[in-house]
């Protein structure tokens, strides 16, 4: 086996570090909210907030197919609480409002993916994220 240089390995890595991803583009197709499979999960999706700027996860909500035409009308983030068994704007009663920027869809048009703009805290514990616990 050849003996490589760490200059040689370097520079390699460099170089295929800079070349552009072409295959890794993600073709984005349009949905309507008719494609949206309420009926798999009896009525409610899971709806995973992001922020855009930091990409950080925020929080795990559901929505149902109101909520959802909520966000649409609104601008803001809209979700079924399962623990109060009602619609909810997220911030409505905290004024930690969450402007929906842009609403994706998994593949299988059964999850929902709110990216928000949002500098409050997303935790109704005043924590930014709900994910703020290490499970060990």
């Amino acid at each position: 086996m050849p003996h490589l240089s760490l200059h040689w390995l370097t520079n390699a890595l460099d170089l295929f570090l800079s070349m552009p991803l072409s295959n890794a583009h993600i073709r984005m197709d349009t949905k309507a909210l008719k494609d949206i499979d309420f009926e798999k999960r009896n009525g409610l999706l899971p709806v995973i907030v992001q922020d855009r700027e930091t990409k950080d996860i925020l929080m795990l909500a559901y929505a149902n197919k109101e909520a959802l035409n909520n966000t649409f009308k609104t601008g803001n983030a809209w979700f079924w609480s399962t623990s109060r068994n009602k619609l909810w704007m997220k911030g409505e009663e905290s004024g930690n409002v969450q402007p929906v920027h842009e609403i994706l869809v998994d593949c299988d048009s059964d999850a929902i993916l709110y990216i928000v703009d949002s500098d409050k805290p997303a935790c109704h514990t005043g924590n930014r994220s709900c994910f703020h616990n290490v499970l060990k």
